[in-house]
């Protein structure tokens, strides 16, 4: 990857999940932009209403990884990426959600729902449900747990 079009984050759990970590990567491509995930320390599906898993992956507005309310972590953040006014399921910060294997999930793929200009200082957060890619405004996907701002990449971070 070309440091000079990448951005990255670095996803930490907190406080209900604090062994999740995570790093995603944004690299420029000729169609857009390619998304990496790597996430390790998801909890272990529990099926229910809601269930736990897959998770719900998103880009949220403000770069604001604030834990604030334990009982309801990271609302500092804001509301999905949206900046077209679309209605969910096509918000430009709705990712595809992240499946775990014994705690462990990787993820890679292309969007043009924008640059890196765009998302540079945002969030990506993990919630606990799946998203349903329907409900207004957030696609029901449950209280978040995990989150990490959008920061270029300079070949260097803190485990």
């Amino acid at each position: 990857m070309n440091n000079h079009n990448v951005l990255f984050a670095q996803v930490f759990g907190r406080p209900k999940y604090p062994d999740i970590y995570g790093e995603v990567y944004f690299e420029a491509v000729p169609d857009g932009v390619m998304v990496y995930a790597y996430v390790t320390g998801l909890p272990t599906y529990k099926p229910g209403n809601p269930p736990i898993g897959p998770f719900g992956f998103h880009i949220h507005e403000h770069g604001d990884c604030t834990v604030g309310d334990e009982n309801n972590p990271f609302q500092a953040c804001g509301g999905h990426y949206n900046p077209r006014n679309e209605p969910h399921g096509n918000h430009a910060g709705d990712f595809p959600v992240l499946f775990s294997n014994n705690g462990v999930s990787y993820l890679a793929f292309l969007t043009n729902k924008f640059t890196l200009g765009e998302i540079v200082g945002r969030a990506v957060v993990i919630h606990e449900n799946p998203d349903d890619y329907r409900t207004q405004p957030d696609g029901n996907a449950g209280k978040r747990i995990a989150c990490g701002v959008i920061k270029p990449y300079t070949g260097e971070y803190n485990r």
